[in-house]
């Protein structure tokens, strides 16, 4: 199965622990850090909110939800000043979603022209997965598109698994996180976990129960549905057994299998592995909590839109800074220095 990797956003834990616990913010209380201009000076010109500078016509990715959840300000400084190099867990990890993906998912390589053709690939993707979810009840790194809260976002699943009763048709989520050392996840990183698996959740239930907005997602991403596919991609989807001339017949087939899906279950599931030999350290279930994921969405989207400037992670979740990259540029490690 074909998996086009110009990240899907660039294209347009078994303790059960109640998802309720919400993150707090801080904000900064150093009075050397805070300038009082004088009453004449004019106000600067409103700055463009962060959604229209760094992914206008593009879709938020899961990942830039989660990461905004980790910390508003390092999420910043990643758009601002890019992303800093990958740590070798970091790679790791990547290695190892590879490996799982790898078990079930033959890669093949499609040469794609245009945007069209990278989100008629995607489709096709979507299409092969479920069927391979339904017919062997299992499927990996999933593509998935839908709009949250009045945003487009994309993410990729990592696991949909059948239940093994053979009775009930709802799909379980699963996410599969690596760890360096063998030590069990901070609250703060079940909590991050916890939204992305909500986020998926609520793609895929979405896109089972609701009509997909096919004139907002051509519009919004400046897609044509009469785009003429070329010879390579035609092949690829008649390889699927499939017949589709134009990226509006593959949002067809595409519209046509969602409508055929079940909603996934309630429960969700967050693996954490030990990196050096992929023994469980633990496996966390935990249930979609609906008010307290748009509470999470609503919180994150008001940073990206402008609404609120950026926060600092809380004083109890301060531990964070150790890790990040940004710390020596940070207002709020220069303010606890000064305070």
């Amino acid at each position: 199965m074909a998996i086009i990797e110009a990240a899907l956003a660039a294209a347009a834990a078994r303790p059960l622990l109640s998802a309720a616990a919400v993150r707090g913010s801080a904000t900064l209380s150093c009075a050397a850090y805070s300038t009082a201009g004088d009453i004449e000076d004019s106000a600067p010109p409103p700055r463009r909110s962060l959604l229209s500078r760094f992914r206008e016509r593009r879709a938020l990715a899961v990942t830039d939800i989660t990461a905004t959840e980790w910390c508003d300000k390092q999420m910043e400084f990643v758009l601002e000043h890019g992303k800093p190099e990958r740590t070798q867990a970091m790679k790791a990890g990547s290695d190892r979603h590879a490996q799982l993906e790898q078990e079930v998912i033959e890669r093949v390589d499609i040469a794609v022209r245009s945007a069209e053709e990278s989100w008629a690939v995607k489709f096709m993707n979507f299409i092969v997965g479920t069927n391979q979810l339904l017919f062997n009840g299992l499927t990996r790194e999933l593509p998935v598109i839908g709009v949250v809260e009045g945003s487009w976002m994309v993410g990729i699943i990592d696991e949909l698994r059948m239940p093994v009763d053979g009775i009930s048709f709802h799909p379980i989520l699963v996410d599969t996180k690596t760890r360096f050392k063998a030590t069990f996840p901070s609250e703060a990183q079940k909590r991050n976990g916890r939204l992305q698996l909500m986020c998926y959740k609520y793609l895929w239930d979405s896109l089972i129960a609701e009509k997909f907005p096919a004139e907002n997602f051509f519009s919004y991403f400046h897609l044509n549905p009469d785009f003429l596919l070329s010879d390579d991609v035609k092949r690829y989807i008649s390889s699927l057994g499939f017949n589709a001339q134009t990226f509006g017949d593959v949002l067809k087939y595409y519209k046509i299998t969602c409508h055929t899906l079940s909603r996934s279950q309630e429960q969700l599931i967050l693996r954490y592995e030990l990196q050096e030999d992929h023994s469980l350290l633990e496996e966390y279930e935990f249930s979609y909590d609906d008010q307290w994921f748009k509470e999470q969405i609503q919180e994150t989207l008001s940073f990206w839109l402008g609404a609120r400037d950026p926060k600092f992670v809380t004083e109890e979740e301060l531990w964070k800074c150790k890790f990040c990259k940004f710390a020596a540029s940070c207002p709020k490690m220069a303010c606890n220095s000064r305070c």
